[in-house]
């Protein structure tokens, strides 16, 4: 299924039902007063978030919504019946905008919630509503409301506690593979991934979470060069980033040319995205001279904390996973 993060949707709720002009006439009561029925409510356009969707693909044809319009009211005051209600489903992580006015309506979050976006109009009154003492047959009724009726830009940016971030072909398709259940495509040639993958990562040490594979930055990213902000935007939802580092790429002369880049690229797209914690690692340990790289990388960053690993042998990965399960534990740690 194509990856789809961006949607435009027009929606309307159902108008009110118009009210009814009738008038009792049975056998014996030949003059009868007003008995015409109020029309019901128009139904309403809920958006329910659920973590059955993982994308906006069902948008991708499918643009009109309509909830159904409140039922005419009726003789012997019967009121019409209510429109039934519309819902639409969204993944977490949907932002809602009005895209007539580029006000941001809802953020959908947290699995479950439900938020009507369009109300439904109230159905009008009956004749029997307008009797007075001087107007004892009034013959009019009052049409049902109209309804609300929005344009909306859906954007999704993908909810995840650690969102996996580096260079094409650093490993990152690889590291998900091996520490969650996510089987992304894997091969040696840049862009492999294409589309972000989510990955649930269950330890010994501590409650289950979720990693995002993002496809691979490159320079200018942040201007749109490559996948650039298509992609950016999702890492905005990471509590914390794993910033992995294909360790045989690392120039000993300049062995922070790379990690440098890509924080650049973060801080060129937002001050708040270079600001999230991340976790330096060093994949491929178990390629030749895969030492002497990284101990250049290490000396060069000082006293920060730098895991080693390899995302095919699997070394060092239970130690990360160790010490990202308590990271992430930590209310500190959280950049939501």
């Amino acid at each position: 299924m194509k990856f789809i993060d961006e949607a435009s949707i027009s929606v309307t709720a159902g108008d009110g039902g118009r009210g009814c002009v009738s008038f009792r006439r049975e056998k014996f009561i030949p003059k009868g007063g007003p008995d015409g029925g109020d029309g019901g409510k128009g139904g309403d356009v809920i958006i329910h978030t659920t973590s059955r969707r993982r994308t906006l693909y069902q948008f991708r044809y499918k643009k009109i919504f309509k909830a159904k319009n409140g039922g005419y009211g009726q003789g012997r005051q019967k009121t019409g019946k209510n429109g039934e209600d519309l819902t639409i489903e969204v993944p977490p992580g949907t932002l809602i905008k009005n895209s007539d006015t580029g006000e941001i309506i809802k953020d959908c979050v947290t699995n479950g919630e439900t938020f009507i976006i369009a109300k439904g109009g109230l159905g009008g009154r009956g004749n029997r509503r307008f009797k007075t003492s001087t107007n004892r047959s009034p013959r009019y009724a009052q049409p049902g409301l109209p309804a609300d009726s929005l344009n909306l830009k859906l954007d999704l940016k993908l909810l995840a506690d650690v969102g996996i971030i580096g260079f094409p072909n650093a490993g990152k398709s690889t590291l998900i593979s091996r520490i969650s259940s996510a089987r992304p495509k894997v091969a040696d040639y840049p862009f492999t991934t294409l589309t972000p993958n989510l990955g649930v990562v269950s330890t010994e040490w501590g409650e289950p979470f979720v990693v995002a594979d993002t496809p691979g930055l490159i320079k200018g990213a942040h201007e749109g060069t490559g996948l650039g902000i298509k992609f950016l935007r999702h890492i905005e939802r990471n509590r914390i980033l794993l910033h992995l580092i294909d360790c045989t790429t690392i120039d000993p002369a300049d062995p922070l040319n790379s990690f440098d880049a890509i924080n650049q690229e973060l801080a060129g797209f937002s001050q708040k995205l270079a600001q999230k914690y991340q976790i330096v690692v060093l994949n491929k340990m178990d390629m030749p001279d895969s030492k002497e790289s990284a101990e250049a990388f290490k000396a060069a960053m000082e006293n920060r904390p730098i895991y080693e690993i390899s995302a095919i042998t699997g070394n060092g990965i239970d130690l990360l996973l160790k010490d990202l399960t308590k990271i992430i534990n930590k209310p500190e740690s959280k950049d939501d």
